[in-house]
């Protein structure tokens, strides 16, 4: 049996387009004055295996049980993909994501299943 991984943070990617730019920033700016969180750069065009506009906010894991909840209840129709951050891109992404909203296809050919690290 492999053994579990472990969850070193997560990532939340908000998905939006040009109709819901402002309310997605207002979001994840409100999300990182709430929480002792990183928020990145708000992409007007698809990034990495994103297949929409997104911002992405990354968080410790004693985190979880306060953002999520937190984005569950004011994403206001906006999609977040929530993922897992184990060491691998591929996996964390294929394997291990949760979605609030539609599910998006994600372009997984970008991504590697081997190690990386991230700053949380």
């Amino acid at each position: 049996m492999t053994p579990t991984p472990r969850i070193k943070g997560f990532h939340a990617h908000v998905y939006f387009d040009a109709a819901s730019l402002d309310q997605a920033r207002e979001l994840c700016e409100e999300a990182a004055r709430r929480f002792p969180l990183k928020m990145g750069r708000v992409h007007e065009k698809p990034v990495g295996p994103h297949p929409d506009w997104s911002c992405q906010l990354a968080f410790k894991p004693e985190l979880f049980g306060e953002v999520i909840p937190w984005l569950a209840l004011h994403r206001d129709g906006l999609t977040v993909l929530v993922h897992p951050i184990t060491g691998s891109d591929l996996r964390d992404h294929r394997d291990y994501p949760m979605w609030m909203g539609a599910i998006r296809p994600l372009d997984l050919s970008c991504l590697e299943d081997g190690e990386i690290e991230y700053e949380l």
